[in-house]
C-alpha cells in the first residue's frame, strides 16, 4: 500500500496518469457499452417505443448518480488530500462519513422515487405508451437505488488511494454481469423492459458484495471504524462543499433533460425523443475515455495539492488536457465516419430513424473535440478542494448557456427542432473559451504561491 503513496507523490506524472486513468477508462467504457447494449436489446427486442422510454428513464438514473457523486467525489477529494497531508485518522472520518451518508441518501431518495413515480415520469416529458414503459422500468431501478450510491462512493474512495485496478474490476464485474443478464431476462424469461431493469439492479448488488469483501481485506487503507461512520458536521460540510459541483453538474443534466425532452416532444414528437436517446448513448460511449482520464487525474492532483507539490499538480493538469483533447478529436472523427452504422445498432435495418439520428449526431458532436478542457478544469477544482469555481464550471455549460440557447434558438430557426440541436455546439464553444481563460489565470496564481513557499 505504501507503493501507492510513493506513486502519487513521486511517480512520473505521465506514467501515473496512465496507470490510474487507463483502468478508469476501461471501466467507464464498459459501463457506457452496457448502456448501448441495453438500448440494443430493448430497441430491437421490445420496440422503438420502449427504447424511447429509456430516454425518459436515463435522466432519472442520472439524478440517482448525481446524489451518489456528491458524496463520492467530495469524499474522495477530502480523503486523498488528507492522505497526502499524512492525517490518517481524519482520512478515516472522511471515508466513514462518505459510506454512511451515501447509504442514507440512497434509501431516502429511493423511497421518494417510488412514492412519486407517476409524477416524475410526466415531468420528464413522457406520455402514452412511453410513460407506461418508463414507469415499469424505473419502479425497479428505484429499488436498486437504495444501495447503488454506495457502490459509486466506495469505488471512488478506492480509486482516490491509487487503486484504480480494483475500481475497474468491480465496475467491469457489474457491467459484464448486466450485459449477460439482459438477454436472459428480456428474451428467455420474457420480462421485456422490466427484465433490463432487474438485470441492472442485480448486477449492481453483486458489484457491491465484491467491493465489501475487498474492504474487509488487507490491501486497502480504507478501514473506517464505527466511530468514523458517525456523521460529523465539519466532515460532511467539507465533503458536500466539494461534491456539490458534481451534484450540480449531474442535476444540471437532469434539468436539461426536462427542458430538452419537453421541447423535443413539442417540436419533434416521440420520434425526436427516440433519436436523442440513440445519439446520446453513442456520445456517452465515445466520451467515456475523457472521464476516465479525469478519474486518473483527480487523485494525483488531490494528493499532491495536499502535499503542496504544486508543480506536479500543474503538470498533471496540462497532460490531462492534452490527452483528452487528442483522444476526443480521434473518436469524434471516427464517429462522423461511422455515424450511420452506430445509429443502426438501435433500429431495424432500413428504418428512417438511422439517417435522421446520424444527422443529429453530427450537429451535436462537431465541437466536442475540446470538451476535455471544461471537464478537466472542473475536476481540477474539485480535486484541490475549491468548491466555488468547480460549481461555476458545472453550471456554465448546461444551465447558464445551453438551456437559454435551446429555448431561444427554435424561435428563429426552421425547423424548430434544429434550433434545439444547434444549442449543443454553441454551449460547448462558449464554455470551452470561458474555462480556458479562468483556468490559465488560477494555475498561474497557484504557481506563484509555490514560488513564495520555496523562497
Amino acid at each position: 500500500m505504501e507503493d501507492r503513496k510513493k506513486l502519487l507523490a513521486d511517480g512520473d506524472i505521465k506514467k501515473v496518469l496512465f496507470k490510474l486513468g487507463l483502468p478508469a477508462t476501461i471501466a467507464m467504457m464498459v459501463n457506457a457499452l452496457y448502456n448501448i447494449v441495453d438500448g440494443i436489446f430493448v430497441g430491437k427486442g421490445v420496440g422503438e417505443v420502449a427504447f424511447g422510454a429509456l430516454t425518459i428513464a436515463f435522466p432519472v438514473q442520472l439524478l440517482i448518480m448525481a446524489i451518489a457523486q456528491t458524496i463520492a467525489i467530495g469524499g474522495a477529494s477530502l480523503y486523498s488530500r488528507l492522505l497526502g497531508a499524512g492525517e490518517h485518522e481524519k482520512a478515516e472520518d472522511a471515508a466513514g462519513n462518505s459510506i454512511s451518508s451515501s447509504l442514507l441518501i440512497g434509501f431516502v431518495f429511493s423511497i421518494l422515487g417510488l412514492l412519486f413515480l407517476d409524477g416524475i415520469v410526466k415531468v420528464f416529458g413522457a406520455t402514452g405508451d412511453i410513460a407506461i414503459y418508463a414507469e415499469n422500468y424505473l419502479r425497479i431501478i428505484f429499488i436498486g437505488g437504495i444501495y447503488s450510491p454506495l457502490v459509486v462512493t466506495a469505488n471512488s474512495l478506492i480509486r482516490s488511494e491509487g487503486n484504480a485496478i480494483f475500481a475497474m474490476k468491480s465496475m467491469v464485474l457489474g457491467v459484464g454481469l448486466n450485459i449477460l443478464l439482459d438477454p436472459l431476462f428480456i428474451f428467455t424469461f420474457g420480462m421485456g423492459i422490466e427484465g433490463a431493469a432487474y438485470a441492472t439492479i442485480l448486477s449492481q448488488f453483486v458489484a457491491l458484495v465484491y467491493i465489501l469483501i475487498y474492504l474487509k481485506g488487507d490491501k486497502t487503507y480504507i478501514k473506517p471504524k464505527l466511530h468514523n461512520l458517525k456523521l460529523k458536521k465539519d466532515v460532511m460540510l467539507e465533503i458536500i462543499s466539494v461534491g456539490i459541483a458534481s451534484f450540480v453538474r449531474q442535476v444540471g443534466g437532469v434539468i436539461v433533460a426536462i427542458v430538452l425532452n419537453n421541447s423535443l416532444r413539442v417540436y419533434g414528437g416521440e420520434e425526436a425523443l427516440i433519436i436523442y436517446g440513440a445519439v446520446y448513448k453513442v456520445i456517452m460511449f465515445l466520451m467515456m475515455p475523457v472521464f476516465g482520464v479525469v478519474q486518473g487525474f483527480q487523485p494525483i492532483a488531490g494528493f499532491n495539492y495536499g502535499a503542496k507539490k504544486f508543480d506536479r499538480v500543474k503538470e498533471a493538469l496540462i497532460i490531462s488536457i492534452k490527452t483528452t483533447v487528442t483522444f476526443s478529436t480521434v473518436v469524434i472523427i471516427l464517429g462522423f465516419i461511422f455515424s450511420n452504422q452506430l445509429m443502426g445498432l438501435f433500429f431495424e435495418a432500413g428504418s428512417p430513424l438511422i439517417s435522421k439520428s446520424s444527422e443529429v449526431f453530427k450537429i451535436i458532436t462537431f465541437t466536442l473535440c475540446f470538451v476535455g478542457i471544461p471537464v478537466v478544469g472542473s475536476s481540477f477544482y474539485q480535486a484541490i478542494g475549491k468548491a466555488k469555481p468547480a460549481l461555476v464550471f458545472s453550471l456554465l455549460r448546461q444551465i447558464i448557456i445551453f438551456i437559454p440557447a435551446s429555448l431561444i434558438l427554435p424561435i428563429f430557426i426552421t425547423p424548430k427542432v434544429l434550433g434545439v440541436w444547434i444549442a449543443y455546439p454553441i454551449s460547448d464553444i462558449l464554455s470551452i473559451v470561458f474555462v480556458s481563460i479562468w483556468l490559465a489565470k488560477d494555475v498561474k496564481k497557484m504557481m506563484e504561491r509555490s514560488e513564495v513557499a520555496y523562497e
